[in-house]
């Protein structure tokens, strides 16, 4: 059958299907087929894919700290600092011994090299493969919806909210369910459950691949972008117009010659112009299609690399926030065992307690898209509400009151300590649910700068650098670990000496976490001022002819942050 690039007054010739207006293809390469391909059907998917896959990695990382406690033996500053079936398989055979210990009353035994080495490898093949995973899932799901049909392009922007509840979702289960066998010592079992999510998760992926929307690649985009970079320095004397006239672009309505969408010209940077400026000799090539790139660029190709560039700064500031996120993985963990964990009878597992954050996210989800949102759009009369850069400040402000509640919290928890305790589990008289304002606080900042991040570098990437775009946000995470470690082992450095035991010891009941926590929310504070500079610099992306008129009608002026 015939497909339709375009709809006539909003009807299709009989024998006729409609294609996608964004130039995806289906698993055979051909035009995608808009009723048959992608949408809500391969969205949820996805989706449910996203919740397995993250169960199978929070079902390792959600209890690492107290596995290295109490398995590994690591002190409280080394264990917050640090595939699947071989982590199953060596917990299960070399590190669980004697049997059944790893809980609260049973430490294990010591490890030899070889064992401790297949443990981290172990860890390190799970974190390369959910670092593969993740910044691809995110791109591939919103591939699945043509921002060129308005209908497909709200579902779009609303896909990487589900996309966020299905990963919290997905750790929801492992945090509650997974997190009490785990903190009872049932470390093999929890993690055998987690690699039997990640292999469902692959079966359901794979079983999707006639219905996916795909993106042809585009090519190496390090090297379309060192490509501008020397074309520039290579014409550094040549004389440019002030208006920009002088520069190349392909003659297209609308596509640039490797089928992505044209940017148009902006302001700034204009080092970077000098790589698009066509010289006499170059004049006479154009027509005959034989340019260089190493000498000649688009104006689309310079304005890739100036979207990169305006993209780093706005992602420098949002490592400080991943830092202060890890904290509720490790320290918030590790601050919780220190607390009154028993209700009656029942033990709470100090993992756990994430569960408030994720229930946090989910709640703060429903409440942003359905009531803050359109109240913000009823309001300004803005068909855009809150944008993703004000989003992201708003994130910065509930981090810094999350780290506030997470001090006084354990400045309470000091006051009903026991110092005299050898191993500060369960040591002060200060119920563990006290904790609950920095998890819901944590969660209420996850929606407003995670989600925003998503949407935000998504949209924000040139076409073929989307996933680039997802990467950036991934990697703040990670980054915001590392940083998390330095951190750390700057503050124990600086405050152990002689006989004080700094400020995150063995026993936290010698130290000072709630200093720590304070200092977290100084920094943040800092990295706020510097973002709202940088989001008032920032220029947003500009396409060329993009339907419904987004880019024309001043959408992508120059952002005003207001927190």
């Amino acid at each position: 059958m015939a497909c339709n690039k375009v709809e006539v007054n909003g009807e299709v010739g009989k024998g006729q299907e409609v294609c996608t207006l964004d130039g995806t293809v289906d698993y055979h390469g051909r035009p995608a087929i808009r009723e048959r391909s992608g949408n809500w059907v391969a969205g949820i998917l996805l989706l449910v894919n996203q919740g397995l896959a993250t169960l199978a990695f929070f079902g390792v990382g959600v209890n690492l700290v107290l596995f290295l406690t109490r398995v590994m033996g690591q002190d409280n500053a080394d264990a917050a600092n640090n595939g699947l079936v071989s982590l199953s398989l060596s917990t299960y055979i070399f590190l669980l011994k004697p049997k059944g210990c790893g809980d609260e009353k049973t430490l294990c035994g010591s490890h030899s090299s070889f064992q401790s080495a297949f443990f981290y490898f172990s860890i390190y093949l799970v974190a390369l493969g959910n670092g593969g995973y993740q910044p691809n899932i995110a791109t591939f799901g919103a591939d699945q919806f043509d921002e060129e049909d308005p209908n497909e392009g709200h579902s779009k922007i609303s896909f990487f909210s589900y996309f966020y509840l299905a990963l919290n979702l997905g750790s929801l289960f492992s945090n509650s369910f997974l997190g009490y066998f785990e903190n009872e010592g049932m470390w093999a079992f929890g993690f055998w459950a987690s690699t039997g999510s990640a292999a469902l998760a692959l079966v359901l992926f794979l079983c999707g691949t006639p219905r996916y929307r795909y993106f042809e690649p585009k090519g190496n985009p390090i090297s379309r972008f060192s490509q501008v970079l020397v074309a520039a320095a290579r014409k550094l004397k040549f004389e440019m117009m002030p208006s920009g006239e002088d520069l190349f672009e392909f003659e297209a309505k609308k596509y640039t010659k490797n089928g992505d969408r044209k940017l148009l010209h902006t302001q700034g940077l204009k080092f970077l112009d000098r790589a698009a400026v066509i010289t006499s000799e170059e004049f006479n090539q154009i027509d005959k299609d034989t340019n260089d790139p190493w000498y000649l660029c688009t104006v689309t190709q310079v304005e890739e690399v100036k979207c990169i560039l305006r993209l780093l700064p706005i992602w420098l500031c949002t490592i400080l926030y991943s830092v202060v996120f890890t904290q509720m993985a490790s320290l918030f963990v590790e601050q919780g065992a220190a607390m009154k964990t028993t209700v009656s009878s029942f033990n709470i597992p100090p993992a756990s307690m994430s569960c408030f954050d994720i229930l946090s996210v989910v709640a703060f989800i429903f409440i942003y898209r359905r009531i803050l949102d359109p109240f913000v759009v009823l309001r300004k009369k803005n068909a855009k509400g809150i944008t993703e850069l004000q989003r992201m400040g708003i994130g910065l402000v509930i981090a810094i009151l999350a780290m506030v509640a997470a001090g006084v919290v354990e400045s309470f928890r000091l006051n009903y300590a026991k110092e005299s305790c050898p191993d500060c589990e369960g040591s002060s008289s200060l119920s563990i649910f006290w904790q609950i304002p920095q998890y819901v606080l944590i969660g209420a900042s996850e929606v407003f700068m995670y989600v925003g991040q998503l949407e935000f570098f998504n949209s924000q990437a040139p076409d073929g650098l989307k996933t680039f775009g997802s990467a950036l946000c991934m990697t703040s995470i990670s980054l915001g670990n590392y940083v998390s470690s330095l951190l750390v082992m700057i503050v124990m450095s600086f405050s152990a000496r002689d006989d004080m035991p700094g400020w995150i010891p063995v026993n936290l009941n010698k130290g000072h976490l709630e200093r720590f926590y304070f200092l977290l929310a100084a920094l943040t504070t800092v990295d706020l001022m510097v973002y709202i500079v940088l989001a008032r610099w920032y220029k947003y992306i500009k396409f060329e002819g993009k339907s419904g008129g987004g880019d024309n009608n001043g959408a992508n002026e120059l952002s005003e942050l207001e927190v």
